[in-house]
């Protein structure tokens, strides 16, 4: 390994830190090497130094059809053409065949509303519960991620030492991803293990449970789906005790189906948040869910309404980029997902052989077209089970064994890995041509 060179992209890096506090916009993009990229097409992305990849990582996932898709692009540039721009003043035309397009996809919106980004849509979501039910508390998945906010923000994949060993039932430490979070906003998040319905209900006896916010299936520490059963039972509890189901879709939606998980799973969550492929790279995020929860943006005692607000919430442009690709989807008449689906599979195959092949001990967990290799002998259950039995210093090592070979991963242990539309049996046939190569070299 360490033949590809990156001069250009870490002179780059460095000229970055003398600007950018950190050296980049979003903390978790940060990586190593620091690889800089300068232009994306279909299933390919380029760097700085000249070299090509084919593009498994997909910005962390919204291009379910591909970088720069000719059809989205369109759409934007004909709302540039059409002299669109941010009116600021009543409603749109735009924001409204959005809605109504979203709705038509997902049956369990009554009403949407529209932000910038998923992080924005579960601050709503979180804000909504509180005032709907009168309550405080919420509970939240360890291993899951739902935005940089104060209520969210704590550590994705935390040390075990700092969370505490695996109980059930119970509940985990809050380990802050930042500094400045009040401890009084710490104390009213409480931590359980995705997949342990008692633990679940032990937080709902004990404490006043405004939401249960989860991602229907983790996939910020790779592909950890739900158990048999698992978001049914939340959904009772949730019901017995009078919290709130909030799914959390921005990875999830608009990528496992055109109905999102919840289509899938056939759980009617009270309120679920999109972002990331609803438009297809652009910046946009939509949360939607039951009236009687959703209609607080517009009640009429001040003093119960639920304040929604944003310059750029429905912006022409990504309002349009939304528009184009989920007209798009719908036009293949589930043929995208097919598609989708049958890439997702060949390539779990592949890989699956190719481990076995080579007397690695690994499985592959996948939900349609988002997958993840996991160096154990058993795809994990949640955070506790992935802590203990991932070789992670071996799947860091796979990730930069593939870089080298023009495959690219998020250089991190544990990361979702995502196909697109624009993904060919061509690029199927190199990942895997790649993965034999980088397999011998380990």
């Amino acid at each position: 390994m360490g033949t590809l060179k990156f001069e250009r992209s870490e002179a780059l890096s460095r000229e970055s830190a003398k600007h950018i506090a950190g050296g980049v916009v979003s903390l978790n993009r940060k990586t190593d090497p620091p690889v800089v990229f300068v232009r994306a097409q279909g299933s390919k992305l380029y760097d700085a130094d000249g070299h090509e990849f084919i593009d498994y990582h997909a910005a962390f996932a919204p291009f379910i059809l591909g970088h720069n898709d000719p059809d989205v692009n369109a759409a934007v540039r004909k709302a540039l053409d059409d002299g669109l721009s941010l009116m600021g003043s009543g409603t749109t035309s735009w924001e409204v065949r959005l809605a109504e397009l979203v709705r038509a996809c997902v049956p369990s919106l009554d009403l949407v509303q529209i932000t910038n980004t998923g992080s924005e849509a579960t601050a709503h979501a979180i804000r909504l519960s509180r005032a709907f039910t009168g309550r405080e508390d919420i509970i939240l998945m360890l291993g899951g991620y739902n935005g940089w906010h104060n209520d969210v923000a704590r550590a994705v994949m935390p040390d075990a030492a700092a969370t505490g060993p695996r109980v059930s039932p119970g509940e985990y430490a809050f380990v802050p991803s930042s500094a400045g979070i009040p401890e009084g906003t710490q104390r009213r998040v409480h931590l359980v293990n995705f997949n342990d319905l008692d633990s679940v209900e032990y937080v709902l006896r004990r404490y006043p449970i405004a939401c249960v916010l989860t991602e229907p299936a983790l996939q910020n520490i790779g592909i950890v789906p739900p158990q048999p059963g698992y978001l049914q039972g939340v959904r009772k509890l949730c019901d017995a005790y009078g919290a709130l189901f909030v799914f959390d879709e921005v990875k999830t939606g608009f990528r496992a189906s055109l109905g999102g998980y919840q289509g899938l799973c056939g759980v009617k969550p009270d309120l679920s948040v999109f972002g990331k492929a609803i438009a297809n790279g652009y910046p946009l995020g939509v949360i939607g869910g039951r009236r009687d929860v959703m209609e607080l943006f517009a009640h009429p005692d001040a003093k119960k309404r639920v304040l929604i607000a944003g310059t750029y919430n429905a912006h022409p442009f990504t309002s349009s980029a939304a528009i184009a690709t989920i007209e798009k989807l719908r036009r293949s008449d589930g043929e995208v997902y097919r598609q989708l689906e049958a890439k997702g599979a060949k390539l779990q195959k592949g890989l699956e052989g190719l481990f076995a092949e080579k007397g690695v001990c690994a499985k592959v967990s996948r939900i349609g077209s988002a997958f993840c290799a996991y160096f154990s002998d058993h795809v994990p259950v949640d955070w506790h089970d992935l802590a203990a039995s991932h070789n992670f210093d071996l799947d860091r090592k796979f990730r930069r064994a593939l870089l080298e070979r023009g495959v690219y991963h998020f250089p991190m242990a544990a990361k979702q890995g995502s196909i697109g539309a624009a993904h060919s049996e061509e690029d199927l046939a190199r990942t895997l041509e790649a993965t034999r190569d980088a397999l011998r070299a380990l």
